[in-house]
């Protein structure tokens, strides 16, 4: 699914197309996966990240999320409750460092206490020393590489790159 939203990425040469998916397993509804929000590179105004805009449509849908849990569970839902039962699918390592000045993914991935990410690739040096799987560790995090899709991941990023000579 992550690699769906990031297809959906406008390509541009400066920087990666990327895709996320924030899947929650909340306990009382059997721990059953629920898609929280998807997310993909420059979706939303504001030279965008994948895993900000998906973070960002989280919030914002909170009051139809809490639909889908009020039946299984008492009271309203908090979506900072449900972003600690959450993983983060992504198709790239979340970034460490922005060029813009915008906040970095992994730092707010950790500010809202996702429980693990899984990662398609790690984020190769085209534009930065992407440490962003350290960072998520450090901040609690438990990272899960995914192995045998970084080929497939890549190529999705670098849609609009030009070829090197």
């Amino acid at each position: 699914l992550a690699l769906e939203e990031a297809e959906k990425c406008q390509p541009t040469p400066t920087a990666f197309c990327v895709g996320c998916v924030l899947v929650t397993r909340w306990p009382t509804v059997h721990d059953k996966p629920i898609i929280l929000a998807r997310g993909y590179s420059r979706e939303l105004p504001g030279n965008t990240h994948a895993e900000a805009n998906a973070l960002a449509k989280a919030v914002s849908s909170c009051e139809e999320l809490s639909e889908v849990f009020t039946s299984s569970t008492p009271g309203a839902v908090d979506i900072h409750e449900l972003l600690k039962h959450t993983d983060v699918y992504t198709t790239m390592e979340p970034c460490s460092i922005r060029t813009s000045g915008l906040a970095p993914c992994a730092d707010a991935l950790i500010a809202v206490g996702v429980r693990r990410c899984f990662i398609g690739v790690g984020e190769p040096d085209d534009f930065v020393k992407c440490e962003g799987a350290d960072k998520l560790r450090k901040g609690g995090i438990e990272v899960i590489w995914l192995k045998g899709l970084e080929n497939e991941c890549l190529t999705v990023a670098r849609r609009g790159h030009q070829e090197s000579s």
